[in-house]
């Protein structure tokens, strides 16, 4: 039972150290990845930054610029200094070091000891005047034995700070001195401890095969230098120089910040005073000092701003003028214009009366002056708009019944014209907010301009919405009209005909009294046409006044339609048998 309850016990202990290890794990990769997700965020700052700002892509740039230049520098003087320092370092040692084994080796070839003590007293006695500081740096000494030496050992190896077979003296330099009878040298890392402390120096050993007295043992004796003296000082020279640059690189980042805000911030400044010129606020100037070539800039920009302001204030003056002029006017003509209208029509009235000549002149003054009366009714209506006191009254209301009455309206030019109205959608009934009067203007507009542009061939009104907008096109079969033409269509006093042959037509402004009651609803109003196949208007409304339009639930144009069979109601509904038009308007009683 002990047994099986200590198994228990190590099996929960181990289940709870798994649990913990993978909490830990799951732990550190959900830290990972927050600190990844940080990073594009902190890149995507960077380049935001990086494109927007002149200042930070020149100082950055300068930065960079200069630490590849100081490390380049840096690494340059470093190499130089060292390889300087150790190459003059390296031949006094060599010096020594010959100097010294060359008489420690003389010393043993001329000595009369004939036994064991005598010897090894003998080398106690010479090998430590090697020692000393020589050259600023400490030597040390090793006699050791050759390796696979098959002569009796005389003296037992021995060596400076106990330093007896040291496996800081590399192999190689080993072999060497084994094989022989020169001296050589190698770089070493010495093992130094101070104050319980260990660490590693660089070194040099010198080394060569001695032989002792009276049995002719062979011994390696090694002279080990200390180099930290050295490798200190040329730290410090890497701390000063890296120090050094760091310093000429905060100081060369400080200047390029200065010296580019100098001439970054007019700028940006030019850059705001601009935006505030744009957006209407004329008066906005820079602010200049000094006589440099910035403070010219900013005096010729202020100049510019102040000539802009003049003209913009007498074109201004002028259009206010322009609209009085033709506000007035149109005013002051309807008092006149309706008594000659009251003329007019009473000469229409008898005209039976009048031999042929004189009928033809009342019916001509007649029409012209409803013609004329329409142009000035026209004319008030577009000095509202262009004096921003057209206003919006809108309601809720179904656009279906809007263009029903519409058809209605038009129904006797429809027959005058041989041409079919027909109603095509999807939908029977739709709610917008809309101004019912501006919106009947504009339908009434864009169906009899089809009317009088068909020639004679069916007119189709396709309606379609979606959650957010709906949209009335007018699909015309006639004449048509080129891509240059649907663009300036809306255009004031403009007709694709330049000869103005058309006896029917108004005046000139109906399209563009249309844009601009579209443009109070925050509505599209678009045409498109081709030669010889007809033309489209479409008319594309948002639902609510305050939501704003995105894309219009029908195409332009809309799918071509089978031309319907000439009994065909010409009040507006489609047959039964009329073919889908597309996916939103389809044909339907």
């Amino acid at each position: 039972m002990c047994l099986l309850f200590a198994g228990s016990a190590t099996r929960q202990v181990k289940d709870k150290l798994e649990r913990s290890a993978r909490h830990s794990l799951n732990t550190a990769a959900q830290a990972v990845r927050r600190g990844w997700k940080q990073v594009p965020r902190g890149w995507r700052l960077t380049a935001r930054h990086w494109r927007r700002s002149l200042l930070f892509r020149t100082v950055v740039s300068t930065l960079v610029l200069t630490a590849v230049a100081l490390i380049a520098v840096g690494a340059f003087l470093s190499s130089q200094i060292a390889n300087g320092l150790y190459q003059e370092r390296f031949e006094q040692f060599r010096a020594e070091a010959s100097a010294g084994l060359t008489e420690v080796e003389q010393i043993f070839a001329g000595t009369s000891a004939t036994d064991r003590d005598t010897t090894a007293r003998l080398a106690r006695d010479t090998l430590p005047s090697l020692e000393g500081g020589g050259a600023d740096a400490p030597r040390q000494f090793i006699l050791a034995n050759i390796p696979n030496q098959e002569t009796q050992t005389f003296v037992a190896p021995f060596g400076s700070s106990n330093l007896v077979e040291s496996s800081t003296i590399p192999v190689e330099l080993t072999e060497a001195v084994r094989s022989g009878d020169d001296q050589y040298w190698s770089a070493i890392v010495l093992e130094i401890s101070e104050s319980g402390d260990e660490r590693n120096v660089p070194g040099l050993a010198f080394g060569t095969k001695v032989t002792l007295p009276p049995s002719q043992t062979e011994y390696a004796l090694y002279l080990l230098y200390d180099l930290s003296s050295m490798q200190a000082t040329l730290d410090y020279i890497h701390g000063v120089i890296w120090i050094g640059g760091s310093l000429l690189l905060i100081t060369i980042g400080a200047i390029a910040w200065l010296v580019t805000r100098s001439v970054v911030g007019p700028v940006s400044h030019a850059a705001v005073v601009s935006e505030k010129l744009a957006a209407g606020q004329l008066q906005e100037r820079m602010e200049t000092k000094g006589e440099d070539e910035v403070a010219r800039l900013g005096a010729s920009f202020n100049h510019m701003a102040a000539s802009l302001q003049d003209q913009i204030t007498q074109l201004a003056q002028l259009s206010q003028m322009q609209q009085r002029f033709v506000s007035d006017v149109s005013h002051e003509l309807r008092t006149p214009l309706t008594t000659v209208r009251m003329a007019a029509e009473v000469l229409y009235d008898a005209r039976a009366e009048f031999d042929p000549v004189n009928r033809r002149s009342a019916e001509i003054l007649y029409n012209q002056v409803e013609r004329f009366q329409a142009l000035l009714a026209d004319l008030l209506e577009i000095s509202r708009f262009d004096a921003g006191a057209a206003v919006l009254d809108a309601e809720s209301g179904d656009i279906f019944q809007m263009v029903n009455h519409v058809v209605d309206g038009a129904h006797p030019l429809a027959e005058n014209y041989g041409s079919d109205l027909l109603v095509i959608s999807r939908e029977s009934s739709c709610i917008v907010d809309v101004d019912p009067r501006r919106i009947d203007r504009i339908l009434r507009n864009l169906v009899v301009n089809a009317l009088e542009h068909g020639e004679g061939r069916p007119v189709h009104i396709y309606v379609a919405s979606s959650p957010d907008a709906v949209a009335v096109a007018v699909r015309d079969y006639g004449i048509g009209m080129s891509a240059l033409e649907a663009a300036r269509v809306f255009d004031r006093f403009w007709r694709a005909d330049p000869a103005r042959a058309r006896t029917t037509g108004g005046s000139g402004l109906g399209l563009s009294i249309a844009t601009e009651d579209a443009r109070l609803h925050g509505a599209w109003l678009q045409a498109w046409g081709s030669p010889g196949e007809g033309s489209c208007f479409r008319l594309t409304l948002p639902k609510r006044r305050d939501s704003v339009l995105k894309v219009s639930p029908l195409p332009l144009p809309p799918r071509q339609l089978a031309l319907p069979p000439t009994t065909a109601s010409a009040a507006g509904t489609a047959p039964d048998t009329l073919p889908p038009v597309d996916s939103l308007a389809k044909g339907e009683q």
